[in-house]
């Protein structure tokens, strides 16, 4: 019972000498000589402080463990293709730069796109290796970069066109390249997300299915 129960309850009794009341779903009857109701106060004295130091235990060990166990996924069919697929917005690298080959021609477009990327923020790699691009769409996606860009000998023609893959579908779209900086900066702050880009920009096949890996 409450304070304020407890006083109706007194008053209760001294008014009528026996008070109804339930227990336990059965019903008792309460009378005078049962109880004594008394109002006082009391000193109660408390020593208050805050402590200098506040030394909290907090692995961040086991927590990053099970972040990378939950996001480790192997493709299906392949027990070698691994991928990590942590969310855009907190992966270290956001999208990958890949040029198709180490051809002299496609270096400006790498070299442009990766200083547009770093303008607006955007943290990339870039991978000119000499592997062939499924070996370093591998590569990226085992550190869980969500986006890869590729600079392909298309790339050259006017209009200039870049793809842009996804990392957990493998699907590709072909853009302008003056738009993909802005198309992968939205995507890694989640103001997009990939169907949008999907809806506005034809979907890429030939480059995925060719890839080795």
């Amino acid at each position: 019972m409450t304070s304020e129960d407890l006083l109706v309850l007194d008053a209760s009794l001294k008014e009528k000498g026996e008070v109804p009341i339930k227990v336990n779903d059965e019903e008792y009857i309460l009378k005078t000589e049962m109880v004594n109701i008394k109002s006082y106060q009391k000193t109660v004295h408390v020593e208050e402080f805050v402590p200098s130091v506040i030394e909290p235990s907090f692995g961040i060990g086991r927590i990053m463990y099970s972040i990378f166990e939950h996001n480790f996924h192997i493709r299906e069919g392949d027990e070698q293709r691994t991928y990590l697929s942590l969310p855009a917005v907190i992966a270290p690298y956001k999208c990958s730069v890949l040029p198709l080959s180490n051809n002299a021609e496609l270096q400006p477009f790498v070299k442009s796109l990766s200083q547009e990327l770093a303008k607006i923020d955007v943290s990339h790699k870039v991978d000119d290796s000499s592997g062939s691009i499924g070996r370093r769409y591998a590569r990226t996606d085992a550190i869980a970069i969500p986006f890869g860009i590729t600079i392909d000998f298309d790339t050259l023609k006017e209009p200039h066109t870049a793809t842009l893959r996804e990392r957990d579908s493998m699907k590709q779209i072909r853009a302008p390249i003056a738009d993909l900086p802005k198309i992968v900066q939205e995507l890694a702050t989640g103001k997009r997300d990939w169907q949008n880009v999907l809806d506005n920009y034809p979907l890429f096949e030939q480059q995925e299915s060719s890839k080795e890996c």
